[in-house]
Parts: structure tokens; sequence; C-alpha cells
């Protein structure tokens, strides 16, 4: 936990904050080894970043002054993930990396080969989803939480709002065996949709093409749904 990031039930006032959950309090004891009088990184869950002082720390709660937030958080990738929706364990980890990474725009879509009981998982709960988020804000010190949205109907989605998602961005659908290497360090809005593990299916594949999006890949090597998504962000952007 690279950042103490403060939701808005945190605050008592405008200079002061309360930490109470055991996962961040455990955090400052066992890993900050913090103490009163301590100035840590802090900041205001959608909003800026500064030092924090902390005043006291309990078994129950740490209290903070926090003086002034000056400091804009790192600046978001020009990226709206569309992931087929991954395993549940694999699902915790990907949106990890993903909020570290700096995508503030995610979909979670149905396709042929993901599993309909995927759905089912108490990892798509909100609360989960919130937490695994906050989990990579505090690793890239970062403060603005991504937009998540769930798509459990593949055709619908790719007829109905894939369009619009679309508009004033360059589309890339990545998928083995596509003709054109993924391309480096481009700066312009952008979807990129990855598969699940299996990959896409020939029907889908050729829906995202017809909605004019390119097909790119990483190499001949089939990678996890995880290491695909930090691959595929770091060469793009």
């Amino acid at each position: 936990m690279n950042l103490i990031l403060l939701e808005p039930a945190d605050w008592i006032d405008a200079s002061h904050a309360r930490v109470c959950d055991p996962r961040r309090l455990t955090h400052l004891r066992e890993v900050h080894r913090a103490a009163p009088g301590d100035s840590l990184t802090v900041g205001a869950l959608d909003g800026a970043i500064g030092r924090g002082e902390l005043l006291t720390l309990t078994a129950s709660e740490a209290l903070f002054h926090v003086p002034a937030l000056d400091r804009e958080p790192p600046a978001p990738l020009p990226v709206h993930l569309l992931l087929a929706l991954p395993r549940p364990r694999m699902l915790a980890r990907s949106l990890e990396h993903i909020a570290a990474l700096g995508v503030k725009q995610l979909t979670l879509l149905h396709t042929r080969r993901v599993e309909k009981s995927y759905w089912q998982s108490p990892e798509l709960r909100p609360d989960k989803i919130h937490q695994h988020l906050m989990l990579g804000l505090e690793q890239a010190r970062d403060t603005r939480l991504p937009e998540v949205t769930l798509e459990t109907r593949f055709k619908p989605f790719v007829e109905d709002r894939l369009p619009a998602l679309l508009a004033g961005r360059r589309g890339l659908i990545a998928h083995p065996g596509m003709p054109q290497a993924c391309p480096r360090g481009i700066d312009e809005p952008t979807l990129l949709a990855i598969g699940p593990e299996g990959g896409f299916v020939d029907y889908e594949v050729t829906r995202f093409e017809e909605a004019g999006c390119e097909g790119v890949h990483l190499g001949e090597r089939i990678l996890r749904v995880e290491t695909a998504v930090t691959a595929l962000l770091a060469r793009l952007f």
C-alpha cells in the first residue's frame, strides 16, 4: 500500500480522517510500522494526493491530520478496456492490475468461451470489485476509481453499444493469429478488446472487425488474461 486512500466515509472534517478497517490498520502497523507523528502519503478517493500526519494509531483506528492535498494523481490511460470475463480467481488479480496501470473505463463482457457460471461469482459483487480496484490504486498511488460495466450478452452489446464506444476511438481486438502486430506507443483514444484464455470465436472476431476494430497480436505465445492485459497496455501506452 503506497498510498493511504481515503474514502468519503473516512473524513471527519476538511482536514481530519479516521481509518477503521482492519486491512488498512494492519498494513499501517505491520508494513509501514507507522507511529504517531509519522508523515504518510494520503489521497482522497477521486481527488488529489498529499501528506498526512498520523496523530494516533490504536487496534481499532488511525487518526490523520491532512492539512492539504496539493498533487494530482497520475494521468489515466486513453483506453476503454473491453475484457471477456475471466475466471473468478483471475478476475481479482486482473482488476488490481488494470487499476494500477491507469485504466479508467472497463467493460466485462460475456463471450462464447466464458463459462456462464462465472457471472454468479461473489467476485462480481460491487463491494468485491471495489475492493480489488482500491488495492490497485493504492499500489500505483492513484486515486481515480475505474468505472466498471458488466455486459452479459454479446450480440446486443456489439449491435447496440459497441458503435457508440468506438466513436472517436481507435478499435483494437487482440487475438492470436491476427496478421498485424500490436502497435507501440500510441496516444490516441482507444478501445481495446481482449478475449478469454481460449480466445474469441470466429463469429466474435468478425463482429468486432465489422464494427471497425483492427485485429492485432502479441506473437505466437498464448498468454493468461492477466499477463495479456499487462503486456498489451504496456506496449500500447
